[in-house]
């Protein structure tokens, strides 16, 4: 038998960037191609910290499967949650998407404290309304030594208002109503609803204050390692990380 080659190790180059934003451009329109890349690159971007073969991972908000399929390809043993049953079984990712998914909310992890090795979350904190109360759950849920990895779009990214950008930028509700006039219906992600303004500032503070884990890292996370400058200037990072992650590892 030949033995299978080592993974290749995850590098913020710019070719990945244009890789990654060549793919979000088609997301409405073919959206398993921009979210199988995402999850393989999440995958590789992730295992910088540590092996994930046999890690037990928690998805918050992990949604209809395509990052399952990944983690499950790096030999994670992988659980989902996510609080809106259509949700989980939207898209192509995973045709059994619903099955072995706990449905719960982010805020109220209905987990055992220190029972996970890893806790992750793509895309979910300007979802909820109180996101620091749905980080202090991901570090409280994590055994000590694990590692939790969130990423949110801040509000005043381009893309922080979602299908109604970037009209978000003239206010959360006008860039709804003008959305629903154009399209005949409301957004999905509506305003102060289902999302939310937060900042990569109050993220950063939450991060820096957070009981029982330390920052590792934090990063925009579809940048190149060369432009992680950007969150050194306070009002430019709000505009231009467009994505912001964090690493920390519990106490």
């Amino acid at each position: 038998m030949t033995e299978e080659p080592p993974p290749v190790p995850h590098k913020a180059t710019l070719q990945r960037s244009v890789s990654l934003f060549q793919a979000f451009l088609v997301e409405q329109t073919d959206p398993d191609r921009f979210y199988t890349a995402l999850a393989a690159d999440s995958v590789g971007q992730l295992s910088k910290y540590g092996p994930l073969q046999d890690q037990l991972v928690l998805d918050v908000g992990g949604g209809p499967g395509y990052f399952a399929a990944a983690f499950d390809e790096a030999g994670a043993r992988y659980v989902r949650l996510e609080p809106d049953a259509g949700d989980m079984a939207s898209g192509a990712g995973d045709k059994d998407a619903a099955i072995g998914a706990l449905r719960a909310s982010g805020m109220e992890l209905p987990i055992r404290t220190g029972s996970v090795d890893v806790c992750y979350s793509s895309n979910v904190l300007e979802h909820v309304p109180d996101p620091p109360r749905m980080l202090d759950e991901m570090v409280r849920v994590t055994r000590p030594g694990g590692l939790i990895y969130a990423s949110f779009t801040p509000w005043l990214s381009p893309w922080g208002g979602h299908e109604t950008a970037p009209w978000h930028y003239l206010g959360g509700h006008y860039a709804a109503r003008r959305y629903e006039r154009r399209n005949g219906k409301p957004p999905k992600n509506k305003y102060r609803h289902s999302l939310h303004p937060y900042s990569v500032g109050s993220a950063l503070a939450w991060a820096r204050k957070a009981r029982g884990a330390t920052l590792i890292e934090a990063f925009p996370r579809y940048h190149p390692w060369w432009a992680q400058w950007i969150l050194k200037v306070p009002a430019a990072r709000e505009v231009l990380s467009w994505n912001l992650a964090m690493v920390l590892r519990k106490h």
